[in-house]
């Protein structure tokens, strides 16, 4: 399964470079497909590259959904 995760574009690396961070994970994307992302915005990462910019209140909405799952699922891991 593959999922496209929410995180904020920290610093542009590069004409199409980026660093990305949600709850203190950085990494490099590409940002080909998203050349007007803007350092502060959110954006959709899809197997390291960004495919969306999202709006503050999506992205905290989403991030919000991902973490009621992990928190919902963490007594999975003690199976």
């Amino acid at each position: 399964m593959c999922l496209a995760v929410p995180m904020k574009l920290v610093e542009k690396t590069g004409e199409f470079t980026g660093k990305v961070d949600s709850g203190g994970i950085k990494r490099d994307v590409s940002l080909m497909m998203l050349p007007h992302a803007q350092v502060g915005d959110y954006v959709i990462i899809h197997a390291g590259f960004g495919i969306e910019v999202l709006d503050p209140e999506e992205a905290r909405i989403r991030l919000d959904l991902f973490r009621e799952l992990a928190e919902a699922t963490a007594h999975l891991e003690e199976i």
